[in-house]
């Protein structure tokens, strides 16, 4: 089974894209299994999806979920399904793996996030170890976490090429660390193997390059189907050498957002859309919902008050921004509790195993929702389990087929763009599309 059958927060009938999709599945079924032979799949990934209706696309594509305590339980089976899978595939012979999550300590869902991963793969037959790089952990510190889980960190050690810890000599080490803040000298030429890689962590990783990635993906299936690409992908472009506070580079940030919203204005006018078009600055590296900002027109990047120039300056980990995406926004008309929502979709190799919806009472459908004050929703399992459903285009399950398509899309281009950034293969900068 491609894709869980889940219930959305989008109710009403299934809109054109939607149902297009739905209609040729064998069609997309065969073609993306031709591309996992082809692409070595990411071995696990979360896409935020943003659905406006007439548009249903990827706006950030994780490479390092740390989400998974906000599964519905119900997954899970898929989830062990899935880790089983991934394993076997990237190191058949492993039966130990070290996980080594972020250093946030004091953060308890992100614990509990740790928590329930080390509980599918354990599941899935693994013995697991937390390690921690955090040097004030010197010994076995165990957490109670309040949904009854508990984990235990432990000081990683490094001999000669390997890394372990307390009587316990791993196969493989599975990061749940984004290397924001760059690549430690402990994770360095391993013979151990290291998943994902290290050049996928932010601190070399670019968004501008898995959206190039994606804008090849999207173009070529978009010819599969018979659509126009944009309806599944956001036009964007980059801008370098940009510093906020000292307000360096913001001639080429107001340009580039004027050149998409021009186009996308354009695009509104073809297809009847009424609302105005809008535009995401967000740092090219990075998570967490950082530096992201909604833009409606260029010189609005000029006007920026201290407290925004702040906002936009400095990421995760303290890191100061010099590279920004300049994107085009995507309304996302999903509520929950008349909340605004978008739906977050969560992969484990090539398989959807789940997801939730981020919900923000205090944003709007135009705003990042990744921002202090969201809460998760898990998404459901339907009572129907029906396969996706051609002749009854509305059943609810065909919904989120839809949804788990255009996310397998976005970890498509992740794998392509592993590949194209591989320091042992070739690097190829990203050239940002034409706006």
């Amino acid at each position: 089974m491609p894709v869980p059958h889940l219930s959305t927060a989008l109710r009403g009938p299934i809109l054109e894209l939607e149902n297009r999709i739905i209609n040729a599945m064998p069609t997309i079924e065969h073609w993306l299994r031709k591309k996992w032979r082809e692409h070595a799949i990411p071995f696990y990934c979360s896409v935020d999806l943003r659905n406006s209706g007439f548009k249903l696309a990827p706006v950030d594509t994780n490479l390092f979920p740390g989400g998974f305590n906000n599964l519905n339980p119900e997954f899970f089976p898929l989830c062990v399904q899935a880790m089983m899978s991934a394993i076997e595939k990237i190191c058949p012979e492993t039966h130990s793996i070290l996980l080594i999550p972020e250093n946030h300590t004091r953060n308890i869902f992100y614990l509990q996030n740790i928590a329930t991963l080390q509980n599918i793969m354990q599941r899935a037959g693994l013995h697991v170890r937390i390690g921690t790089l955090l040097p004030e952990v010197t010994k076995a510190t165990a957490f109670d976490l309040p949904d009854g889980q508990s984990i235990t960190l432990e000081p990683v050690v490094r001999k000669d090429n390997k890394l372990s810890t307390q009587n316990f000599d791993p196969c493989a080490v599975l990061l749940n660390n984004d290397l924001s803040n760059g690549i430690p000298d402990i994770l360095q030429g391993l013979q151990q193997t290291v998943i994902p890689p290290l050049h996928a962590g932010w601190s070399t990783r670019k968004k501008s390059n898995h959206f190039l990635a994606y804008d090849r993906i999207a173009q070529e299936f978009s010819e599969l189907i018979g659509i126009d690409p944009w309806l599944i992908n956001p036009r964007f472009t980059s801008c370098g050498e940009i510093n906020f506070m000292e307000k360096q580079g913001v001639e080429c940030v107001a340009a580039a957002i004027d050149r998409i919203l021009s186009i996308t204005r354009k695009k509104y006018q073809h297809y009847g859309v009424k609302e105005d078009p809008f535009v995401i600055v967000k740092a090219d590296s990075g998570t967490y919902g950082m530096g992201i900002m909604t833009v409606k027109n260029g010189e609005d990047i000029y006007s920026l008050n201290r407290k925004q120039r702040n906002k936009m300056a400095v990421v995760k980990e303290g890191m100061q921004v010099s590279h920004v995406l300049v994107q085009e926004g995507v309304y996302t008309f999903e509520t929950i509790n008349q909340a605004v929502a978008e739906p977050v979709v969560y992969m484990i190799d090539r398989y959807v195993v789940g997801g939730f919806y981020r919900v923000h009472t205090g944003r709007g459908i135009d705003e990042n929702l990744n921002a202090p004050g969201m809460h998760f929703v898990p998404l459901a399992f339907e009572t129907s389990c029906l396969e996706a459903d051609a002749a009854q285009p509305n059943i609810i399950p065909n919904r989120f087929y839809a949804y788990g398509v255009v996310a397998r899309l976005a970890l498509l281009a992740a794998a392509l763009e592993l590949e194209q950034t591989d320091p042992d293969r070739h690097s190829l900068q990203a050239t940002p599309v034409p706006a």
